[in-house]
């Protein structure tokens, strides 16, 4: 994509931003100040605000995405189609998103060419059916896992922002009616798609997904909304908003477009996960259409959640290696009493660990959405990926920074990134879907 001047001015911002001689004057914060709101300011102009979805009048007969056939052994080898996209999200990671997750982390924002680079790889694309203008033919949430683990191996904020339309666009492709479909997909395979989030976790104690206070009543023109929602990626940069909330005494999801009257966005830092520009949504009294709820009879909302457990395990998973990959050449190069501290037995034991516990969290992960994948039941598999990547990321963030000292305290080094991160896969509900 041709970096226009939008977004040659904010990579510029970004470049003086870094510049240690800030510090040195003094210049530090006022000018990160700056560099966030430019790119807050960039990533929403290139994403086109005020984006409308027009209703459709002769609509394509919805369409599910048919299984892959059940293998008869558990195959862990990649397909022709896998590795290409591995390979090419691991360049993107390699070369755009690592690069950038510290100053993204910084400013509490993707940076605008960071969205242009992964725009331009069609991410969305394979969320969507042929029939819209994609190229998914078949259910994949292997794939889906795959892509998350790459993405996040770069810096998993980043990774929440990249997967969240990708997210919501399979979500209406799983379970959109044909109208649905027709109106909101094919925008998703244009050059600049639309941002999309999805809305789940609320701002209570001990919060349960399955029981929503926000809540939505039957009017004569569709459903009222109300309630507050938190944590949500991208809600203030978003087009278009996957809402959950209780209609019926049953929890649902409903289509909201993000300019609808009564719909409020405010800034939520977090500990972590900050370049995905986290933010609390209130919404009172908000009027939607009755075409609005997703789905219809078929709707499995526990799925739903399965399917999102699955993809965070995915993002755990890539930067629990992340870590992995940066502690080795740590320890084999830090020297202690005249050698590598990595022949201290309790040194090795540990990498060995985070080594077991990430193929371990793989494996299970895998396996759940293989299952998914080929149409078997996987609730019991994603519960137990989803248990052990909810204890093993936040232990393996806390050994990583234990492993590099007092430089694992500091910014110098991006463990305590990772760290910081890694505590949000047991907390965090919202925001991706396989």
């Amino acid at each position: 994509m041709t970096r226009d001047p939008i977004g040659i001015a904010l990579s510029m911002m970004n470049r003086l931003a870094a510049n240690p001689l800030l510090d040195r004057f003094g210049l530090r914060r006022s000018t990160e100040t700056a560099a966030y709101h430019g790119t807050r300011i960039g990533f929403r102009t290139l994403t086109l605000a005020g984006r409308e979805f027009k209703r459709v009048s002769n609509w394509l007969p919805r369409k599910r995405l048919p299984g892959k056939p059940a293998p008869e052994l558990f195959d862990l080898t990649l397909d022709e189609d896998q590795q290409m996209i591995v390979d090419s999200l691991q360049r993107l990671a390699r070369d755009t998103l690592r690069p950038a997750a510290d100053s993204a982390d910084e400013a509490a924002a993707m940076p605008a060419e960071v969205f242009e680079t992964a725009s331009s790889l069609g991410l969305a694309l394979y969320a969507v059916p042929v029939e819209f203008g994609g190229v998914a033919e078949t259910l994949s949430p292997v794939t889906s896992v795959l892509i998350a683990e790459q993405l996040a191996w770069g810096d998993m904020g980043l990774a929440m922002a990249l997967l969240a339309p990708f997210s919501t666009a399979q979500a209406i492709t799983r379970w959109g009616t044909g109208e649905q479909q027709s109106r909101y997909l094919p925008a998703f395979c244009e050059p600049e798609p639309p941002v999309a989030t999805i809305a789940i976790d609320e701002p209570q104690a001990l919060f349960d997904p399955l029981n929503l206070t926000t809540r939505a009543d039957a009017t004569p023109q569709g459903y009222r909304l109300n309630g507050r929602k938190h944590g949500v990626v991208l809600a203030a940069e978003s087009d278009l908003m996957l809402v959950a909330a209780t209609l019926n005494g049953r929890p649902r999801l409903f289509i909201v477009e993000t300019r609808t009257a009564g719909l409020r966005c405010q800034t939520d830092p977090a500990m972590g996960l900050r370049a995905a520009q986290l933010a609390a949504v209130s919404l009172k009294d908000v009027e939607v259409p009755a075409d609005a709820l997703l789905g219809d009879d078929d709707f499995d909302y526990e799925a739903f959640l399965d399917m999102g457990a699955m993809l965070r395990c995915g993002l755990a998973i890539g930067t629990a290696q992340a870590v992995l990959d940066y502690v080795i050449p740590y320890c084999n190069d830090r020297q202690a009493f005249g050698e590598p501290i990595s022949h201290r037995q309790s040194v090795a034991f540990m990498i060995s660990n985070l080594a077991i516990e990430t193929d371990s969290m793989r494996m299970l992960t895998w396996r759940a959405a293989s299952r998914a994948e080929t149409g078997q039941g996987f609730h019991r598999e994603a519960c137990l990926a989803k248990l052990l990547c909810n204890e093993k990321a936040m232990e393996i963030g806390t050994n990583g920074v234990q492993l590099l000292g007092g430089h694992g305290f500091v910014k110098e080094h991006p463990v305590e990134r990772w760290y910081r991160d890694l505590r949000s896969v047991a907390t965090h509900n919202g925001g991706v879907h396989a």
